[in-house]
């Protein structure tokens, strides 16, 4: 995730990081000299001429810009979505801290449980982004605890299982009023609503046929362009094309980057952060001093 003030609006002009141009410019210098060549023949290809006017492209060309526009308003919607799922977390994990800590006779050994949920966050961001989590298993979890855990594929489902036997185990002992239970038992769903909405979001991409019809569509339209405004504006084309070819391909990298919210690009969520500021935030009310520092962006780029 980008972290940066609100810059003067030359610079943003100039803005490299975080701009789908990086991994854009290829496509675009490919587009920018077909245009070219195109300009120097006058729209010959081939010894043929290609008859085009500017007024299909108009008219595709608004359907393109709704098509991408309805693309990316969806690609948002699981990114915003992914960030109050995790804002959720935050909220319900600090609900049971502070439950386990003033509501209950066990609130002098409730490191344990509270352990659990900071492993529970770090388990999902390993589970969301493909990485390993052991290490930060082995140094939150009780050794008997994280071992089953090496081999298990849903890690945060695992832990919620055993904050639950956990819970279950303090009712028993009498050491937990059953209706706190109950109510301890909200937050504790929540996680696992937090958790399946995270998975949901990662394991269900957008419908892939209409990804490709705008893939399609944005490189034919881009393609055949110069054809139909040679004739028109001459020298300009060049300078036209790379213009609406940069706005088609970004609106569609864009789209494709926000689809999935839990990977390393710079717009992407900052994961590690999150979960490092919940380990903070839980520790704290433990009475914990000896505090991880929050994590600072590199060169404006927070993960």
């Amino acid at each position: 995730m980008i972290i940066r003030p609100r810059q003067h609006w030359f610079l943003m002009l100039l803005v490299w990081q975080g701009s789908v141009l990086p991994r854009i410019l290829p496509r675009l210098l490919l587009l920018t000299g077909l245009a070219v060549v195109v300009t120097v023949l006058h729209g010959e290809l081939f010894r043929l001429k290609v008859s085009l006017t500017f007024v299909p492209f108009t008219l595709i060309g608004v359907a393109l810009a709704i098509f991408l526009g309805f693309r990316n308003n969806a690609s948002y919607d699981r990114y915003w979505e992914a960030r109050k799922l995790w804002g959720n977390l935050l909220n319900d994990a600090r609900t049971l801290t502070r439950q386990i800590l003033t509501l209950t006779e066990s609130g002098q050994d409730a490191r344990p449980f509270v352990h659990g949920l900071i492993a529970f966050a770090h388990a999902l961001r390993h589970q969301l982004r493909g990485s390993d989590a052991s290490a930060d298993m082995a140094r939150l979890l009780p050794a008997d605890v994280a071992a089953p855990l090496a081999g298990a594929r849903f890690k945060p489902a695992m832990i919620l299982l055993q904050l639950g036997r956990w819970l279950a185990e303090l009712r028993r002992q009498g050491r937990l009023d059953p209706m706190l239970a109950q109510a301890m038992e909200r937050p504790l769903g929540g996680l696992s609503d937090s958790l399946g909405g995270c998975e949901r979001i990662a394991g269900n991409p957008l419908p892939y046929t209409y990804v490709v019809i705008i893939h399609r569509t944005v490189y034919f339209y881009c393609f055949l362009l110069p054809f139909g405004l040679v004739d028109s504006i001459g020298i300009m084309t060049p300078l036209m094309v790379a213009f609406v070819a940069y706005t088609f391909l970004s609106l569609e990298e864009l789209g494709e980057e926000l689809e999935d919210p839990f990977g390393f690009s710079p717009n992407d969520l900052a994961l590690d952060a999150m979960a490092q500021g919940l380990e903070i935030s839980l520790r704290e009310m433990l009475g914990d001093r000896d505090l991880p520092a929050p994590m600072q962006p590199v060169n404006h780029l927070l993960t």
